[in-house]
Parts: structure tokens; sequence; C-alpha cells
């Protein structure tokens, strides 16, 4: 029934529910609804974390290079060898959604077709943001390496604000006409908000 309707409406759902925390704890300590917890609990899928199953990394990274190349408007990425070693040794404490973002930022940073290991964040590949630099580019100016960090920083604070660019650039404290000057010469492609 719609809110404040008076007429009820036939629906046909499923409802898919994800946690990491054991929900019948919960409930014994009076932290999760039981009646809740008998509602949702029909079928379970006890899933281990990613690091237990290192073998489903190379479909999630093709998934999400095919999935996020499309949304940006790219042609398609793949991942160097020195890259996908990285993912396959990172013990990936934020699962699924951890190695999504991972690829999600490499897609957007990529300026071509191969994402290699310095476009993955320094914790995963244990580099430094600027060894990563001169390893891509020996022989980067200080010039090239200060716009490419100022690249990924203002990418990455973009992202955390849902690309909202208002949002972002109070956040950096500088003026809205500032940022979008930045945005412009670094050459950033301003993504749809709106994606969970």
């Amino acid at each position: 029934m719609h809110l404040g309707g008076v007429q009820e409406i036939q629906v046909d759902v499923r409802i898919i529910a994800a946690t990491n925390i054991d929900l019948r704890q919960a409930v014994r300590d009076g932290k999760f609804r039981e009646d809740l917890y008998y509602r949702l609990n029909v079928i379970t899928i006890d899933l281990p974390p990613l690091r237990a199953r290192r073998e489903d990394i190379p479909a999630l990274v093709q998934h999400f290079l095919e999935r996020y190349a499309k949304e940006n408007d790219l042609p398609p990425r793949k991942l160097s060898a020195d890259a996908m070693r990285a993912l396959l040794d990172y013990d990936w404490p934020g699962n699924v959604r951890e190695l999504e973002n991972c690829i999600e930022r490499g897609v957007v940073l990529s300026s071509g077709p191969i994402i290699g290991s310095d476009l993955l964040p320094g914790h995963i590949t244990g580099r430094s943001f600027q060894d990563a630099l001169l390893v891509h580019n020996p022989n980067a100016s200080l010039f090239d390496i200060l716009e490419d960090i100022e690249r990924r920083i203002i990418i990455e604070k973009l992202e955390r604000c849902n690309w909202n660019q208002t949002d972002a650039a109070e956040q950096f404290r500088i003026p809205l006409s500032t940022l979008n000057q930045k945005i412009k010469r670094l050459n950033i492609e301003i993504r749809k908000r709106g994606r969970e």
C-alpha cells in the first residue's frame, strides 16, 4: 500500500541481504531483531572472504574492468601481469568491494589500454606513490610527478564526494572555479553522480 494510500498493490519480490556479522549471535545478544532474522533467513549462503578464494580474483577483475571502462566511455582495459600478481598477493580486508574500488580507480586513472601496478594503491603493491610514478616513468620531471599527484588527489576526492564538484571544492577549501580549472587542465573526466 502506498504511503497515504488506501488500495493494496500486489507485488512479488525477493530480498537478498548480506552481512559480515554472525546474525544468530547478534539475535542472542539482542543486537538484531529476532523476527526480522527469521523473516530474512530462508536460504543462507556462507561466502568465504576474498583472501580465501583468490581463484575468483581474475574473473572479478575482468568484470570490473569491463564495467568501469563502459561506464566511463573508455576502450577496454587490461591489467598488466605485475598488477594482477599484486592483486593475487594482497589479503583484501575489504573483500570484493575493496577490489572493485581498486579496479575502478585504475580504470579512471589509466591513460592507455594497460593498467600497470603503478595505478594500484600503494598499500596493495607495497610501493610508495612516488616509487610507483618513477617505475612508470623513470624520466618524469618534477612537474610531471606533481601534476600526476594532483590529478590523483582530485580524482580521489571527487570519488569520495560522489563526483559532486561543489562538495569537493568545499572540502579542498578552494573556490569551485579553481577546482573546475584544475579538472579541465588535468583532463579529468567527470563521472555521473548517483552510482552506489
